[in-house]
């Protein structure tokens, strides 16, 4: 099937970590961009970052520095590797993939983030 599978998000505390991952069927993942936006109550939804099937990334500046969005073209699946975590990453984390192979868009289900001690 064509979908995203989000997994990895969860509550932690100011300063910890964690890995986000997105799984997808080989046909959707194969040269497409990945990426992650996020929104959190009450504020528009907020672009994070992206991986061409090339491995070019980019970062918001909101992000840059703690998180790294990264792929594992084996496994089809892409991950954002987030540090230093602060409250204002609280929020519901989308995974999106742009297929060549098919011409659409796809978005993952969501998984909540909640940064608080």
């Amino acid at each position: 099937q064509d979908q995203l599978v989000e997994s990895g998000g969860g509550l932690v505390q100011p300063g910890g970590s964690l890995r986000l991952s997105c799984a997808a069927s080989a046909r959707v993942f194969a040269f497409a961009t990945l990426g992650w936006y996020r929104q959190a109550p009450g504020k528009e939804r907020e672009w994070v970052a992206f991986i061409t099937s090339g491995g070019t990334t980019n970062h918001a500046d909101s992000v840059k520095g703690r998180f790294a969005i990264s792929r594992d073209n084996a496994r089809s699946t892409v991950y954002l590797q987030m540090n230093s975590l602060k409250p204002e990453d609280t929020a519901t984390y989308y995974c999106y993939a742009n297929s060549l192979t098919t011409g659409k868009q796809y978005w993952g289900q969501g998984t909540q983030v909640t940064v608080s001690s």
